[in-house]
């Protein structure tokens, strides 16, 4: 979705670099992953093409920021009630 972003904070020796990888288009998500020690964000469009990505090695990494844009087409997972564990539903 439009909006999707996620901020990734990297060492970069004696200060640390702030990047973005946004969803720049409609229909576009941005997904995470690390593999063998490298974190990867890429921009996905809706048939699964990586348009762009994004590559840190991962013990640079201090911290990495999803803000999803919240869907309105009903992709939750069914069942999810929104509550945290524990939580007791009133009656």
């Amino acid at each position: 979705m439009k909006g999707d972003r996620v901020e990734i904070v990297v060492d970069a020796g004696d200060t640390t670099r702030t990047y973005e990888v946004v969803a720049s288009r409609a229909g576009r998500r941005v997904e995470t992953a690390v593999r063998r020690r490298v974190v990867e964000v890429s921009e996905v469009t809706r048939s699964g093409t990586v348009v762009r990505t994004a590559r840190f090695m991962a013990n640079r990494v201090l911290a990495l920021v999803e803000q999803p844009v919240p869907r309105e087409d009903g992709s939750e997972k069914a069942g999810q009630s929104g509550r945290p564990f524990g939580d007791v539903p009133e009656a």
